[in-house]
This record gives C-alpha cells, structure tokens and sequence, in this order.
C-alpha cells in the first residue's frame, strides 16, 4: 500500500529536520510549532499534553487514527510538532479519513 499526501509530508519533515518527536524533544521546543499531531491511542496524559502544547504554541492539532509510530518510524512515538509552516499548511490542506483536527472537547 502506498503512502499518503500526509504521510509523504511528514516523511518531507523527517528528512529537513523539522520534526520533533516525542513530548520529551516537543516539551524543550520554545517557538516555531505550526502544527501538533498525536496519535489517538496515545496515554490520556499524553493527550493532556499535546492541548498543554497547542495551547502553549497557538497551533492546530491533529489526531492520527492510524499507527502514527509506524508512519515517523520511531516506536512508542506517539506525539511529534512539526516546526515548518508551509509544510504544516500542506499537512493541513490534505487531511483524510485517518486525521482528525483537534476542536477541543473529549478525543
């Protein structure tokens, strides 16, 4: 199965060196977040800390449904920020069924 426009945009992330992965390497970031993804099995203290980091940052947040440590090929990862605009806004622009924008409320 080949991969998604998604997918293929944050693989684009990966190799620039604009992806933060894990809330470890997201927490000592200060500026330049343009988009949170976090996957929807993460731990609810996870999911606390990606809104704490959306709100922190004033960025959209995705929901991934699918396996979003086999898309960032880092096991266990299950939150990564994605520090470049244009490629946030090509993320965002090319949303599917397996992404979920956050709107606040439960997940």
């Amino acid at each position: 199965m080949g991969r998604t426009k998604i997918e293929t945009f944050i693989g684009f992330c990966k190799k620039a060196g604009k992806l933060s992965l894990g809330s470890g390497a997201v927490d000592t970031l200060k500026k330049e977040v343009y988009l949170l993804i976090v996957s929807a099995d993460a731990s609810e203290n996870t999911k606390k800390l990606a809104v704490k980091y959306k709100n922190r940052f004033m960025c959209p947040l995705l929901i991934c449904k699918s396996e979003f440590d086999f898309i960032v090929n880092k096991p266990g990862c299950k939150i990564a920020a994605v520090r470049d605009g244009q490629l946030a806004k090509a993320i965002l622009d090319n949303l599917d069924d397996n992404y979920e924008l956050y709107a606040g409320g439960n997940y």
